[in-house]
């Protein structure tokens, strides 16, 4: 890794660590999490009491991973043609080095030829 990608690295990641440490001290308070959609009585699912930083912490990671997945799935088509077109490079220089030894063999079977007939 380059010294510039490991200074803008700590550039970046050190006060963005900095900023999610003040966000937590500063939403210690608890809330309720209602898991269950339906407010049914009784619910279906129980509800939870946790720290505010806690769901803003899930709910950002949650982001990142659902952004990553959408991204991924909307890329797929560039990595299948890129799959396509880097066998095809693979396949024609294996057919380019083929026939560079084929005709390796014809230059020196015609070289041996001309040695043989001017050879008395």
């Amino acid at each position: 890794m380059s010294i510039n990608r490991l200074l803008i690295r700590w550039l970046v990641l050190v006060p963005l660590c900095i900023v999610l440490v003040i966000i937590a001290l500063a939403n210690r308070q608890m809330v309720t999490v209602h898991l269950d959609p339906t407010a049914a009585q009784p619910p279906l699912l129980p509800s939870l009491q946790v720290p505010l930083f806690m769901v803003i912490y899930v709910v950002l990671i949650a982001g990142i991973f659902l952004g990553g997945v959408a991204t991924w799935l909307t890329q797929g088509r560039q990595r299948r043609q890129k799959r396509h077109w880097k066998g095809k490079a693979q396949r024609l220089e294996t057919q380019q080095q083929e026939m560079r030894e084929h005709q390796r063999r014809e230059i020196t079977e015609q070289q041996g030829l001309l040695e043989s007939r001017q050879a008395p």
